[in-house]
């Protein structure tokens, strides 16, 4: 025997959680109005600059090797692409006019 849904609950627990966001959200909430206190700091174009720098160190660059074998990879994945289309195009043109040419009365 199954037992009845509680929808009482879940309603409520939905309400609960539809205010706590609610007032998270609000304009008026501490989070919100403690966000707007803050100041930002003013922009420094060196100091982003060198952050720019100290981030592009962190990457990981591929060899050149590595680029080499994928650039070539992809060049042969959109060579058999444009044939495959290619041959579907040719195909579907056969076909079409095959159609028409049984459609044009006298032909």
């Amino acid at each position: 025997m199954k037992k009845p849904r509680q929808k009482s609950n879940r309603a409520s627990a939905i309400k609960d959680r539809a205010a706590k966001t609610a007032q998270v959200v609000s304009p008026t909430s501490p989070v919100a109005t403690e966000a707007a206190k803050e100041k930002r700091k003013p922009f420094n174009p060196l100091q982003f600059i060198a952050e720019v720098r100290a981030e592009g160190r962190k990457i990981t660059w591929t060899s050149r090797k590595e680029t080499w074998i994928t650039s070539v990879m992809v060049f042969i994945m959109v060579a058999i692409t444009a044939l495959f289309f290619q041959v579907l195009d040719l195909g579907l043109t056969a076909t079409m006019a095959g159609i028409f040419k049984l459609a044009t009365p006298g032909s």
